[in-house]
């Protein structure tokens, strides 16, 4: 515990911008993401419309004006809509894919190693963490998932750099019973797999 304990929680997210966003230390950037989110998740909530069909509507009403804008200043020589040159560079496409392929490589690693059994502990986090998302999802939509989401994001942090050592000391203790269940989970399992395969040597 010494290594990371001796780390803020700032420096543990990164430390730059996405880092200062979440510890409120550009207050006015955390709260303006706060309440824009809160307003779109009212809109979505209140109008009915999903996400796909909002953003049709709105990209829709957007070329509109921008088509007709430069229809316009063509008939009335008026310079046309300040539109910058929109691209992508190779070196941002290769970036993003290798960016891509590392993580996708990461999962799948770790998908082998949980199928082939030899990573427990991995396994039960990961069925853990499944198990809470089925049961969160179940109680509510995405919307409402992604902007809990994002507010437990924009608080968790904080709260845990200002309560860090009593946090700890329960965090600590959970991990502890944890790793002894899973060691008792696997013990079981293991007796129980031997004992089938002596049976079927006998039976056989």
């Amino acid at each position: 515990m010494g290594s990371w304990r001796r780390r803020s929680v700032h420096e543990m997210l990164g430390g730059g911008m996405l880092a200062d966003v979440i510890m409120w230390r550009r207050r006015n950037i955390t709260v303006g993401i706060l309440l824009g989110t809160f307003a779109a998740w009212v809109i979505f909530e209140l109008s009915r419309y999903t996400l796909v069909s909002l953003v049709s509507r709105v990209l829709l009403l957007l070329v509109t004006i921008l088509f007709v804008w430069a229809k316009a200043a063509g008939v009335l020589n008026r310079p046309p809509p300040p539109l910058p040159e929109l691209h992508i560079t190779e070196e941002a496409t290769n970036q993003a894919a290798d960016f891509v392929r590392t993580k996708i490589n990461i999962i799948l690693s770790a998908s082998r190693d949980i199928a082939l059994g030899r990573d427990s502990n991995l396994y039960y986090k990961v069925a853990a963490c499944l198990w809470l998302i089925s049961i969160v999802s179940s109680w509510t939509d995405f919307l409402t998932l992604a902007y809990t989401s994002l507010a437990v994001v924009l608080t968790i942090p904080v709260l845990y750099e200002k309560y860090e050592d009593v946090i700890d000391k329960f965090l600590l203790l959970a991990y502890v019973k944890l790793k002894l269940l899973c060691k008792k989970l696997d013990e079981d399992c293991l007796r129980k797999v031997k004992k089938w395969i002596l049976e079927n040597r006998k039976l056989s």
